[in-house]
């Protein structure tokens, strides 16, 4: 390292989103409520590296999965797309077809 230069830490790798998150804006029919609450439950647990909240931590875990809620559902409120909607159906039958090939190869 050069003199008067600072040390950055390394840039984490950015990997795939979950498989198990889905896309829920700019699509036909339309994320219900549920669905968005079930993402927030679903990105709650994969930060606190947990599948559920322990009694000691099952206030924190629920606040969060509510400001979560809310958050997600005023950035889908918010967000803006020239792009036609995708088809639910269709890009859930890709995937599936995606992951057959994947096992059989």
């Amino acid at each position: 390292m050069r003199p008067g230069t600072v040390a950055r830490p390394p840039t984490p790798k950015l990997s795939a989103m979950c498989r198990s998150i889905q896309r829920l804006y700019n699509v036909e029919p339309p994320a219900t409520g549920d669905e968005v609450r079930a993402a927030a439950r679903q990105f709650v647990r994969k930060i606190s590296g947990s599948s559920g909240s322990s009694r000691a931590n099952a206030e924190a875990f629920e606040r969060a999965v509510e400001a979560i809620t809310v958050a997600s559902r005023r950035l889908l409120g918010e967000l803006v797309s020239g792009a036609p909607p995708q088809d639910r159906e269709a890009e859930a039958a890709r995937r599936r077809r995606a992951r057959e090939l994947s096992r059989n190869s």
